[in-house]
């Protein structure tokens, strides 16, 4: 089964434009991104998936000069995007990861995957109180063919798992808990808050060509537990909310 991590990344979004190429200890966040995955053990291939908007030529430039596989499609209709880009690549197994998740685990990508081969389902993805910004989920292709084809409200087509977690009785779902009492956290990148943070976490953490890993994220915390208020006043999952109200 060939598994596809397929990274939707635009550069227009409404609270900080232009993120997912800012500057991490000298690599565009993307460029962490990728090479994260890079270290996953059940990814046969990596393809960023933007839009056709011309602002988001440069994420289509920096795929082309760092060699990674690009696809460009629909802005809003991110399910389209996932769907197309899916087809393109031949994949089985689509890993979703977003472009403000620049601290992803890989060791936890590989959980998550070993999982939804092992059960053969529809979706496996991280469940309960984690840190947000490692999220990460796998699809199968027919589930996200089936989405694609019945999936109409607004917050089903921007974004790619909704109508298949709505449909429990139609699709096999598998959810893995593996933290607790972690929600609080947020690694994630959608304000200038944020980026403060996880340029701290980078600046302490950081090693070229060593992958440092949630636990090293939560001692570190543990050292210097100020750090956790410089954006601890942000809604989680606000974009999802957004899309609700659309609905």
């Amino acid at each position: 089964m060939k598994i596809v991590a397929i990274i939707q990344a635009r550069m227009s979004s409404s609270r900080l434009p232009g993120k997912v190429l800012m500057n991490l200890s000298g690599e565009p966040v993307l460029g962490h991104i990728v090479n994260r995955l890079k270290t996953c053990n059940y990814i046969h291939q990596i393809v960023v998936a933007t839009s056709i908007e011309n602002s988001d030529n440069p994420i289509e430039e920096f795929c082309t000069n760092n060699k990674i596989n690009v696809y460009r499609g629909s802005l809003n209709d991110v399910l389209d995007r996932y769907y197309q880009a899916s087809k393109k690549y031949n994949a089985d197994g689509i890993l979703r990861i977003t472009a403000d998740c620049p601290v992803v685990d890989p060791e936890i990508v590989d959980i998550i995957i070993s999982l939804f081969l092992e059960t053969q389902c529809d979706l496996c993805g991280l469940s309960g109180e984690f840190p947000d910004g490692l999220d990460c989920s796998v699809f199968s292709f027919t589930a996200i063919e089936k989405s694609w084809n019945e999936a109409k409200l607004a917050s089903e087509r921007e974004h790619v798992g909704p109508y298949i977690e709505k449909n429990p009785d139609i699709f096999k779902i598998v959810p893995v808990e593996i933290f607790h009492n972690l929600g609080h956290f947020r690694w994630t990148l959608d304000t200038q808050e944020d980026y403060i943070l996880i340029k701290e976490i980078y600046n302490k953490l950081y090693k070229e060509k060593k992958v440092f890993l949630t636990q090293d994220i939560l001692d570190m915390l543990k050292k210097n537990p100020y750090l956790t208020s410089i954006n601890d006043k942000i809604i989680r999952n606000e974009g999802y909310l957004k899309s609700l109200e659309k609905d």
